[in-house]
């Protein structure tokens, strides 16, 4: 069964950019434009995986970050934060609250493919063989 990761972002070309690459590896993808959109779909579709932009409409990811982390349903979903405003301040402080990885946009394709990998645990096998 594939694994199911949520897109949280409000720029529909990075939305398009990100699906794309993931439905080519096989993920079934959900997608929410703005940050009360997120929360919910998160809530219902309990994600494998989240894909979250930091600057959105009704709240930004920081806050969908802080709502999803304290419920017991979704508190265990690991998140990605992606930003178009990056800087080593704000990637330590959501790697302090408890991200599984940081991107910063515009990304490479296959970095963000790692950090997916990485953060859902499939990373382990091809490590075990090396």
């Amino acid at each position: 069964m594939a694994k199911k990761i949520l897109i949280a972002d409000d720029e529909p070309n990075v939305v398009k950019l990100i699906a794309s690459r993931l439905k080519a590896n096989k993920y079934d993808i959900i997608v929410a434009q703005d940050s009360l959109y997120a929360v919910q779909k998160a809530m219902e579709e309990k994600p494998d995986l989240i894909i979250l932009d930091i600057k959105m409409p009704a709240g930004g990811g920081l806050s969908v970050f802080e709502n999803l982390k304290m419920s017991a349903d979704t508190m265990m979903i690991p998140i990605i934060f992606i930003t178009a405003h990056p800087s080593e301040e704000l990637r330590d402080k959501v790697m302090q609250m408890g991200a599984e990885g940081f991107i910063a946009k515009p990304f490479n394709a296959d970095d963000l493919l790692a950090q997916v990998k990485k953060a859902l645990g499939e990373d382990t096998e091809k490590k075990q063989t090396e």
